[in-house]
Parts: C-alpha cells; structure tokens; sequence
C-alpha cells in the first residue's frame, strides 16, 4: 500500500488524510504542536485508521518513506523537510491540489488577491447559489477544499453525483451534484498547487503582503499570476493600481472592472458602473447591458463596489441570469470579520473588521465608515507602506486605541506623522469599555476594530480575534442596559 504524509492537523489537513485513506492510501498526519484539541482530534482519527503524531516534525530517514506529501496552508512550502523531499522525488503538494486532482471534472471559480478576495469569494457563492447550482465556497472560506472533494465517490465526471457519507460534509449532501466549485486561493494555497486551472480566475487586489514568506514583491506576484495564467477566463480590478499598471500588455485578454465608469476601463470588455447600474460589455462590438443596480448592494464603501462589479462579471461569464444576481446581492449580508456591524449602543455602532490583517485593508476600513471613528488596531505587525493609512488615521479617527505587540512601534509612528490621540492599552479587554468612553467623549459614531496586523500574538487567527471583539461588546452593551435598568427602577 503506498504511503502518504499530511503535514498540519487543522481542517484542511483533517480532510486530506480522510480523502487519502478513501482513495486507499496508507496515511500518517503530523502536526509539530500539541493542545487538548489536537489530542481530540488524534482519537477521533484513530478508527478511521489514519495515524496521528503530535509533538514532531516530519523525518525523512530509513528506507519507509512516503510517496507522497500534503501540506496544509498553514505550513511554509520552503521548509528544511519539504526542500529535502523534493530533493529525494518525493512528490509534495498542498491540500487544494490534492482537492482539484478529485475535483477537476467541475468546473471551479478560483478568487486570490490581497484584500477582498473573502467577500468577492462569498458574494460569487451566493449568487451561484441563488441561480440554484450547488456551488459550496471552499478553501480559505466555508469548505476545506478537500471536504468538497470527500463529498463525492470517485473522480469521475460520471460518478459527480454519488455521495459519500461523512458527518463533515452533509451541508453539501442535501443536493444531487456538485455543479461549480468556488475557491478562495491564497498564495500559500497557488504555490503549493501545480495543476490547478480554474474555469474562471478572479484576482481583486495586489498590495505587499506575506513577504516575510515570500520573500520578494516580484515573487509574491508571480504566484498569485500563475492561478489566473492557468484559468481559461480572467477577471481584473481595473481600479487596483498594481493590476492596473500590469494591464492588457500582461493579460490581453481578461475581462477587466472599473467602478469609475466606461472611460476609466482599459480593455474593450468588461464590467463598469454607470448611472447606478452594473453594465456588461461582453465583446468589443457588443452593446452594453445594465445588469444590476448598484444600490441593491447592502455593504458600504467603493471596494465593496469593486467586489461586486467582480462577482457580477463572474457570475456573467459562467452563464446566470439577471434575476438571480439582483436577488442574491439585495440578500448578502456581507461576511463575517469584514466591517460587520456587531451592536449599536447609545447611538454607536461597534463594527468588526478583524480580517483587516495589513494596512491597504485596514486603510479601507476606516474609509469605510463614518467619521469620527474610535479605531482598535495593533497585533502582530507585518511589513508594508503605512503612508495611506496614518493619513486615513489622521482624517477619520478620534481616538486610536492599540494592542498587540505592535502597541509601541505604531504609537511612535504617530507620534511622527503628528497624530497623539492615541492610547496603549495592550488586550481586548481593556479597548472595549476605552472605546465605549472615548466614543462618548469625541460624539463618535462608530468603534472600529481593524487591526491592520496579524493575530498570532494574541489570537490563533483573525477569526478568534474578531470572535473575542464581537463577544466584548455584545456582553458590554449588555451589561450597560441592565445598569440603566436598575438605575431606572431604583428612581421610580
């Protein structure tokens, strides 16, 4: 029997040992860390045959070694064991490849960028999904993608509707076939994956980001430009400076979106708003055709435009109709960690935009809502231009409050850009009932948490973090009504 090693115990790499061992290989999982939850989960694999070892990292020695290895997102692809095993013709692959390697008779939609690929990633499914396809989000949202992939028996087009039962994926067993499959793809997830060509690739934004990882901005950028260079249709924010700039030089034939209108669209097809309605040019010879209205859309902000301008174009070239992309977006809520409003207390709004993890996105942010704004940021920082979102800090914000390990640099940053409205106050906790304070004193409307950091000093990722912001101060404003009760019934 031929042996495969998955490296990371999280969902991803949960789903490929469960999707190796269908397809009959001998599995070992790994995991370098340790906890209560991961001891869990170890039991819980046992009966299904599929060996877990905690506490260590991967050994490539003896004569036993595996033919194949997976890797979980999480995992950096040029680590020392994944370098030696290349080196000895191991065959080495992130969870995503092994998803399409079963799911390729489908024809997928595959989302990357910087900043906006999560909500242009919901918006795509819902839309599919209002034109009653099953067409589950996976990857970096919803789905691991090999949960989709154990959803179906075989990796033939014409076994696409036999189910396969398992407890992880009965949301996508209540429908008969898999008919799209939309992808959210990092580029942790595009450089772990050869063979992955998407029907329709969709790149959002391009800003520094995971450099530490990537090293270069160069290299960065050739990632994520190898997941569309391998989509059959292309789908571009024309209003993204980077992309912008790459042009139809680079991608002479992608369909390109711009929110400013006809004028400002560098190709002669595409997407552009115009008079509040989305309008598709198809061909260069074709008339334009409104599709939507713009102000259908419940999410504030241009880049909330762009996304949607983007999951329109999308949803255009795979065939739906106008109805149903008019219905799902006048529904969509927006996402989760992506200024979700959480409550409003005494006039205030607390809004939640965790996933605000470097500064273009936490810059956007604070654009996005009304000013002045009370902001929470700090956390683990990441390297970047911070010039656009001081100045963002300086226009919108009364107060900023920071936590994290980040605290003291960005505390001397705006010191010298000249802003001194800030306070330390290191965790969650202490920000919540500040903000709520500060918030009244300045006639604030909105407390804003956007980080513009990584989670990892405080938090496992920005879900907890924006988790912890959410359960703060829903318990806060609890906490105040029942005060104010009892206030008021002790004068009655």
């Amino acid at each position: 029997m031929s042996r495969a090693t998955v490296i990371g115990l999280g969902k991803s790499g949960v789903a490929a040992a469960r999707l190796l061992k269908r397809e009959g290989w001998e599995v070992e999982l790994s995991d370098s860390n340790t906890s209560e939850t991961l001891l869990q989960q170890q039991q819980e694999l046992a009966p299904e045959q599929i060996t877990v070892k905690l506490g260590q990292s991967l050994e490539l020695n003896g004569a036993n070694l595996p033919q194949l290895i997976v890797v979980s997102p999480g995992v950096p692809w040029d680590i020392p064991v994944l370098i030696e095993a290349r080196q000895l013709d191991i065959e080495t692959i992130g969870e995503m490849e092994l998803a399409w390697r079963n799911l390729q008779f489908v024809p997928w939609v595959g989302i990357t960028g910087t900043n906006g690929k999560t909500t242009t990633t919901a918006l795509i499914a819902a839309i599919f999904q209002a034109a009653e396809l099953n067409a589950p989000a996976c990857g970096n949202i919803g789905y691991a993608a090999c949960e989709v992939a154990l959803s179906y028996r075989g990796q033939g087009a014409e076994e696409a509707g036999e189910k396969f039962d398992n407890s992880c994926t009965d949301a996508i067993n209540r429908v008969s076939s898999l008919d799209w499959v939309i992808a959210e793809v990092s580029s942790y997830q595009i450089e772990s994956s050869s063979s992955l060509a998407p029907r329709i690739g969709v790149w959002t934004t391009f800003t520094p980001d995971h450099l530490s990882r990537h090293k270069t901005l160069e290299n960065y950028y050739n990632i994520k430009a190898k997941l569309l260079r391998q989509s059959e249709l292309q789908v571009f924010n024309g209003d993204d400076a980077y992309l912008r700039q790459q042009g139809l030089n680079a991608w002479p034939n992608a369909y390109w979106t711009s929110v400013k209108g006809k004028d400002f669209l560098i190709s002669e097809k595409g997407f552009y708003i115009e008079d509040d309605w989305v309008v598709e040019k198809l061909t260069a010879t074709s008339a334009p055709e409104p599709i939507v209205k713009v102000s259908t859309l419940r999410m504030v902000g241009e880049h909330n435009q762009q996304n949607l301008l983007m999951a329109v174009a999308t949803a255009r070239l795979a065939g739906i109709n106008c109805d149903a992309i008019a219905f799902a977006i006048s529904e969509f809520p927006g996402v989760a960690h992506r200024l979700e409003h959480i409550c409003t207390w005494e006039g205030i709004d607390f809004i939640n935009d965790s996933k605000a993890t470097n500064y273009d996105a936490a810059e956007v942010g604070l654009a996005s809502v009304k000013s002045p704004a009370i902001l929470i940021a700090g956390g683990e920082a990441k390297a970047g231009d911070d010039t656009g979102w001081l100045a963002q800090i300086q226009t919108k914000a009364a107060a900023v409050l920071l936590i994290g390990s980040a605290a003291p640099a960005f505390a001397q940053r705006l010191k010298e850009v000249g802003y001194y409205s800030y306070h330390i106050v290191e965790t969650m906790e202490r920000a919540i009932p500040r903000a709520a304070e500060l918030a009244k004193e300045y006639q604030a409307p909105v407390v804003l948490l956007s980080p513009a950091c990584a989670s990892f000093d405080q938090y496992p990722n920005f879900e907890v973090r924006g988790d912890r912001f959410r359960q703060l101060c829903l318990a806060w404003a609890e906490a105040e009504k029942l005060q104010y009760n009892s206030i008021l019934s002790s004068s009655l």
